[in-house]
């Protein structure tokens, strides 16, 4: 390049540059620079922070839950090893006959088990309705066997229940235990 295009280049570049003050263009940079990136970090340590607290929420959540669980499941181990007492209780009563001398315990049988049921339900446990003549429901109840049924109305519904069912809250814990009709 001759001396001349040099100095045209030179000249057009100051013309460029004529309108803007080097020195102005770096302070206003240097003074935005660190006013943006503080408020980039502000607002990406707001948003940590909101995670943050949105995810020891999520955790306080689940823990409560999973503590309420933890004493329904133990409340559940106990209330199943009691439902063979109270089986034990509704055949001895079904199967005692009432006379004069045996009056008296048959009363007291009758008095224990509505005692022994009463604090089971107050910690939750809740016998089924008696399924007989229902309709077969795989959600609360267990087919044990099939027999053909009496009347075509009654082919697939409940003939007998052979043992009761149990539910802690909405949760079975034991199914029905049932005899259903089928078609002859």
């Amino acid at each position: 390049m001759s001396e001349k295009e040099a100095s045209n280049n030179e000249e057009l570049q100051e013309e460029k540059n004529g309108n803007q003050n080097p020195e102005t263009t770096e302070e206003t940079s240097v003074e935005q620079d660190p006013v943006v990136k503080l408020e980039d970090e502000v607002k990406d340590l707001k948003d940590q922070n909101l995670r943050l607290y949105a995810e020891f929420e999520n955790f306080r959540r689940r823990t409560a839950k999973e503590r309420l669980a933890l004493m329904e499941s133990a409340n559940e181990d106990t209330l199943t090893a009691l439902l063979p007492i109270l089986d034990d209780f509704e055949r001895a009563l079904k199967n005692t006959e009432e006379t004069e001398e045996n009056t008296d315990v048959l009363e007291g049988l009758k008095l224990i088990q509505h005692k022994l049921m009463e604090t089971l339900k107050g910690k939750g446990l809740s016998a089924m309705e008696s399924t007989v003549g229902r309709e077969f429901d795989v959600e609360e109840m267990e087919a044990i066997t099939q027999i053909p049924a009496p009347s075509p109305e009654m082919a697939g519904k409940i003939i007998d229940e052979v043992e009761k069912g149990y539910k802690i809250g909405d949760r079975v814990i034991r199914y029905a235990k049932v005899v259903v009709g089928k078609e002859a």
